[in-house]
């Protein structure tokens, strides 16, 4: 089972005892490593039932079982090899009773847990409430801990429904997919008897894909090393992207000073790319800091030069991409080893019409088509009521888009109402008084509806003197890009949001002749794909893309703003990591486009190409390299001896950072040095 291995696998699967990191770049085999490690461990007689493996996906788990399974004979009894939250249900299933629950407890999905907050709070956005609370547990924070270090109202109004809904989860039994981990963690973290005991039981432990451990998952595997350090992971820290998600770097990056004794194994023969693709990947992420340093060395020959294309505008850069797509569909390429990558969810409204218009097949991979998208779905629904009052189906939709009250039993009140004198509920609001509509709507629902028609029909007059003044107004008037601020996965759909601003701009700039109802039949009209046949070109964002690969790679958008990503909340060193893993996607040719201009935050914006061109030595030219700020408002940090608090500013002094920072209601200024972000 050895005999396909190289000789740095080789070392990393026979290494028995103590701590190991297994650091495997990017296409370097690190699952035959550690599907082998497990084979080999069991082929010398130790006990399957003393080996558990940890993996993130299902999928993994069962990749791993079945690679490990082929490569010995027979298995009595196999290995405890699944994700960290099947094991934490195991342990339940056997402990929650120390906590005063029972065992028969169901479990409930995201689901299931929205409609639970919603009970709790149909005020505040669920899926707000949903995140933060499960953001909390992660960082094993209680009702209380999170009071103390609210400050505004939002986050004050979070931490009490936080304990309501633990209160209703204790009283019915019930555990979210986060208490599979925390319960856990509790019981390991009180009980030290079942700490040890649990230990012992697992006297091996491996853990796939370790730089995207969380705060408690690093927590958890300490308590099940009470008693032994035979801990195996592998991992690569220069593919650590999900810090947005809560995957703390620190994990991988101090592995060998947290587990004494640790060993590096370095993977750095990749299987995957061409020395050309690789050669830009190594130089880009040297420029990182916090990382433990690797090179990747091609196996497969030195391959064509990485191509850039620089553009005027995303229609050229489409147009371009599309004939090369078309070349190597017509080459006899299948469409399926072809993927075009972004950053920024947005910039594939351009790729799909463009792809359309060429009749060409594709799929997005882990996303929404861009005029499938809610936010889209709810503008172009506004804009068909501005030009046509009678569309009820769009009214409905937006009626309570941003929320002002009118649930669905008011909007089936005006409905029947609206069917009866045989009108447009539109023209029933507007003809009624507001005694007559408060009859069947109560008299506040009847204010608020006066209001919202008032609005549509001040817009409807803007409309006809100035289109462009129209657009700004029309955020204004409904705050509509605020509303989608406050909701999970904020800045994509404000980004969405603003790329159709920036296309209706430039549609009735260059069509003067046309209104908006020409624009809105327009994007009706884009033809969909049900006529094309055959396979399909792939199109995602760099996220969706980990842990794929395609002999053609494109990565669009390559421009300051859009990748990397900059300014608050924005972490360069992620975003470099992110542009490593969009490289090492590719396994014969990477292209790399960049345009002159596109729409930026909702108008045309000449554009700067991004720093990561350069930096990967793929065009003369550089930015200077600055350490990023990792550190932005409302991220939770950790102090030696003030313990775990909420930054609430930040602020520059000379090479650091001041944060002013909440440690439970005693506000104090930390240098961030001091600090760790969790």
């Amino acid at each position: 089972m050895l005999s396909s291995l190289n000789d740095s696998q080789k070392v990393a699967a026979t290494h028995i005892d103590g701590p190991l990191l297994i650091l495997a770049g990017a296409g370097s085999g690190k699952t035959k490593t550690i599907t082998t490690r497990l084979a080999y461990l069991i082929s010398l007689g130790i006990d399957p039932a003393s080996i558990l493996t940890l993996t993130f996906t299902n999928k993994a788990a069962t990749e791993m079982r079945n690679r490990a399974y082929n490569l010995i004979d027979e298995i009595k009894y196999p290995p405890l090899l699944c994700t960290f939250h099947k094991f934490g249900l195991l342990f339940l299933k056997f402990h929650i009773s120390k906590l005063g629950r029972k065992n028969n407890f169901v479990i409930i999905d995201s689901d299931d847990r929205k409609k639970i907050l919603k009970m709790i709070d149909k005020e505040t956005t669920t899926s707000i409430l949903s995140a933060e609370i499960s953001k909390f547990k992660n960082l094993m924070m209680t009702p209380a801990v999170v009071k103390q270090t609210s400050q505004d109202k939002l986050y004050a109004r979070i931490a009490q429904v936080y304990e309501q809904y633990e209160e209703y989860l204790v009283k019915n039994n019930l555990v979210d997919f986060d208490d599979l981990l925390l319960l856990t963690y509790k019981i390991l973290d009180e009980y030290k008897d079942i700490a040890i005991e649990t230990s012992e039981r697992y006297k091996y432990i491996m853990v796939d894909e370790y730089q995207d451990t969380n705060e408690l998952q690093y927590k958890l595997l300490k308590k099940l090393c009470t008693v032994h350090n035979n801990l195996c992971v592998v991992g690569d820290d220069d593919q650590s992207i999900y810090g947005w998600r809560g995957a703390n770097i620190k994990n991988i990056l101090n592995f060998a000073s947290t587990f004494e004794g640790a060993i590096t194994i370095k993977l750095e023969e990749n299987y995957r790319s061409t020395s050309k693709i690789l050669e830009h990947a190594n130089s880009l992420i040297e420029h990182n800091r916090d990382r433990l340093g690797k090179e990747l060395r091609s196996t497969r020959g030195v391959g064509e030069d990485v191509k850039f294309y620089d553009s005027n505008d995303e229609n050229d850069e489409t147009r371009k991409i599309a004939e090369d797509v078309k070349k190597l569909l017509n080459s006899g390429v299948d469409a399926g080893e072809i993927a075009i990558l972004y950053r920024v969810n947005a910039l594939s409204r351009a790729l799909e019409e463009g792809f359309n218009k060429a009749r060409i097949n594709y799929k997005l991979v882990g996303g929404t088509k861009f005029y499938e998208r809610a936010e889209i779905k709810d503008l172009i629904a506004y804009f068909r009521v501005i030009t046509n009052k009678n569309d009820n189906f769009s009214l409905k939709r937006i009626i309570n888009k941003p929320k002002r009250g009118i649930g669905p039993t008011t909007v089936d009140k005006l409905e029947v109402e609206a069917i009866n004198l045989k009108k447009s509920v539109f023209n029933l609001i507007e003809e009624l008084d507001n005694n007559e509509l408060a009859k069947f709507v109560g008299k506040k629902n009847a204010m608020t509806l006066k209001v919202f028609m008032a609005s549509i029909k001040d817009l409807q007059e803007v409309l006809q003197n100035s289109k462009m003044r129209f657009i700004d107004l029309f955020d204004e008037t409904f705050d509509f890009k605020e509303f989608y601020q406050n909701q999970p996965e904020s800045s994509d759909r404000i980004a969405n949001i603003d790329e159709f601003y920036g296309y209706l701009r430039d549609f009735l700039l260059q069509n003067i002749d046309m209104n908006l109802e020409d624009f809105l039949n327009e994007i009706s009209l884009k033809s969909d794909q049900d006529a094309i046949e055959g396979g399909a070109v792939s199109m995602m964002s760099i996220h969706a893309s980990k842990g794929l690969e395609y002999e053609y790679v494109f990565v669009v958008g390559m421009e300051e703003g859009f990748f990397p990503l900059v300014g608050e909340g924005s972490d360069l060193e992620e975003e470099r990591r992110l542009g490593y893993v969009a490289f090492t996607r590719a396994k014969d040719r990477l292209t790399l486009s960049s345009v002159h201009s596109r729409f930026y935050k909702g108008r045309r914006t000449q554009l700067v190409k991004s720093r990561f061109l350069s930096e990967s030595g793929l065009i003369e030219g550089s930015f200077s390299i600055e350490k990023t700020s990792a550190f932005k408002k409302d991220d939770i940090v950790k102090h030696k001896i003030f313990g775990m608090g909420r930054v609430l500013g930040v602020q520059k002094v000379g090479k650091d950072l001041k944060l002013n920072i909440n440690f439970g209601g005693t506000k104090r200024d930390i240098l961030s040095s001091f600090v760790e972000k969790i």
